[in-house]
């Protein structure tokens, strides 16, 4: 158990080390980073998604609603800091927070 959360913490500060050096990209760059996009709901022709994106120094997530005659809206807007944000993906979901580390390593390399 010891090393289990030990490990959860290097993984955490793992991620908050890319986020930072991923925010220092996005303010060279002028342009966010997306993290990930997770469908919630897709009937037809509408969705609603959480796009969640890396600016300069916050992760933004976005409910967004969209399709059929409705024009795109943000339904919940969440903002996080780079510090909080590993410890609160990983409650979310280890799945999103392993594909978000792959993701910002990809994008240092």
């Amino acid at each position: 158990m010891v090393k289990q959360i030990s490990l959860d913490a290097w993984q955490m500060q793992h991620l908050e080390s890319l986020l930072k050096k991923g925010a220092s990209i996005v303010t060279k760059t002028g342009t966010p980073i997306v993290l990930y996009r997770q469908t919630l709901e897709e009937e037809e022709d509408s969705y609603e998604e959480i796009v969640c994106s890396l600016t300069e120094k916050h992760v933004v997530e976005q409910l967004v609603i969209s399709g059929g005659g409705i024009p795109p809206t943000f339904a919940q807007q969440m903002i996080y800091s780079l510090e909080e944000f590993p410890q609160r993906l990983i409650r979310k979901s280890k799945d999103l927070f392993l594909q978000t580390v792959e993701l910002l390593e990809e994008q240092m390399n």
